[in-house]
């Protein structure tokens, strides 16, 4: 007798490698709205957010931004981005041990 009803149990769970830890929080312009920009430590873009969320406020409180990401090294991955809004960018250095202590921590930290 099945005792499924009708519903299928998921299969094998494929083992791949977890992306690695995002390393850069940009605060940029984007025609008019100001978006957040999320980079591994190779610059490779892995999300945008409106810089108005909170997981923006909670991911840099307490930290200082490097005024402007004008250096060579964004150049690709801020290419969209006039240099106008490249030099007024606030480019934040996400503490990844940190996060995942906070993480560990949970809410009531």
């Amino acid at each position: 007798m099945d005792h499924g009803f009708g519903i299928e149990s998921p299969g094998e769970h494929t083992h791949t490698p977890h992306r690695k830890p995002t390393r850069y929080l940009v605060v940029i312009d984007a025609a008019g709205s100001t978006i957040a920009r999320l980079f591994l430590e190779s610059r490779e873009q892995v999300a945008e957010v409106d810089a108005g969320a909170e997981e923006v406020a909670l991911m840099t409180r307490g930290l200082q931004p490097a005024s402007g990401a004008l250096g060579e090294e964004w150049d690709r991955a801020l290419q969209g981005h006039t240099t106008a809004e490249r030099r007024t960018a606030d480019v934040y250095t996400l503490d990844v041990d940190a996060a995942a202590h906070a993480a560990r921590l949970g809410p009531a930290g």
